[in-house]
């Protein structure tokens, strides 16, 4: 997706209210399906369906037990394509990954067995749980969609997406991402405890649909439609400054030790383009921005030490700088 905006747009016709319409449409029956089978988790599923517009891996980051794989199998499972699921462990190789060269004796020659990355959406479970070697396999991929395999590029299908899950709380036999690696997530993403009404239907029900049942339940030129229609979204030179001084803030923070990079601003850029879309709008507006902040921002930031020995969390950090940058009014977010 372009997020550079001004040129685009010069050339891109603008967005109707109309499409913008439909295409929120597509968006509100894909949350749904995907509330069918995990439940209680309209916003979020909301968000990572905006990442997956933007062709941009997730991290969904929370406590064992509420649905994190499931939610990863249920996005993996509505855009259709092919999908692959891999357990982390400690003792996962890189090749496991990727793919491995096999000798052929009867053709005296070396044939290249392809990896589980080599499919549309690849579910990475408990990608925490892997040696950081392993990690670092993933980073080419993420970031340019090819796999390097003794000296040899090959080419991971189009549309690419990883939805990764880790257990923030659980550090026994896991291994910290590392920023370079974070930087790749578009989102990180948490479900949280579920509302008491949600948690009721959950003891109630007896038995919720597989996500697997929701196998394209997404049409993949709807989805391709809504990517491009993205595109389209004005985004006002006031919106841009707005995130620019955002991200300024944190790159001087007492309590930041690496703030917010130029790819952080394109990403946010891109993500509130999506999300317009995703409520129907054909402009970005300050509130797109305000909301996307945590997911698309937090794991990008590194604490101080005295941040984390005082207890501050990325989050808190966030919210302190978002209160102190005035966002533009209302009229100047919709000038064209």
């Amino acid at each position: 997706m372009n997020t550079n905006g001004d040129g685009e747009e010069g050339r891109a016709r603008p967005l109707s209210p109309a499409e913008a319409g439909d295409h929120a449409a597509v968006i509100d029956g894909l949350t749904a399906a995907i509330g069918s089978t995990v439940v209680g988790t309209a916003e979020t599923a909301r968000l990572a369906l905006v990442a997956m517009l933007c062709q941009g891996h997730i991290l969904i980051e929370d406590v064992p037990g509420v649905g994190k794989t499931r939610l990863a199998r249920a996005l993996a499972a509505c855009v259709g394509g092919d999908h692959r699921r891999v357990q982390f462990t400690p003792d996962l190789l890189p090749s496991d990954l990727t793919g491995v060269n096999v000798f052929n004796q009867a053709t005296r020659e070396f044939d290249f067995h392809a990896g589980p990355v080599f499919a549309n959406v690849v579910v990475a479970d408990e990608i925490n749980r892997a040696a950081p070697k392993t990690q670092a396999a993933l980073l080419e991929v993420m970031e340019e969609g090819l796999v390097t395999v003794d000296g040899v590029r090959y080419v991971v299908p189009d549309p690419f997406l990883i939805v990764a899950t880790q257990n923030p709380v659980e550090l026994d036999g896991t291994y910290r991402l590392p920023e370079a690696q974070l930087d790749r997530f578009l989102m990180r993403l948490s479900l949280g405890y579920p509302d008491s009404e949600a948690e009721f239907a959950i003891m109630r029900s007896t038995g919720l649909p597989e996500p697997e049942t929701l196998n394209g339940a997404a049409d993949a030129q709807d989805l391709a439609r809504v990517r491009a229609a993205a595109g389209r979204v004005h985004v006002a030179d006031s919106v841009y400054g707005y995130i620019r001084a955002i991200a300024e803030s944190t790159r001087g923070h007492s309590r930041l030790r690496l703030g917010l990079s130029p790819r952080a601003t394109a990403a946010l850029a891109g993500a509130a383009r999506a999300y317009a879309v995703a409520r129907g709008r054909t402009y970005v507006i300050p509130e797109d921005v305000q909301r996307l902040a945590a997911p698309v921002w937090a794991h990008r930031l590194v604490l101080t030490p005295e941040a984390l020995v005082s207890g501050r969390s990325e989050l808190d950090v966030l919210d302190e700088v978002l209160a102190g940058v005035a966002a533009p009014q209302p009229e100047q977010a919709v000038n064209r």
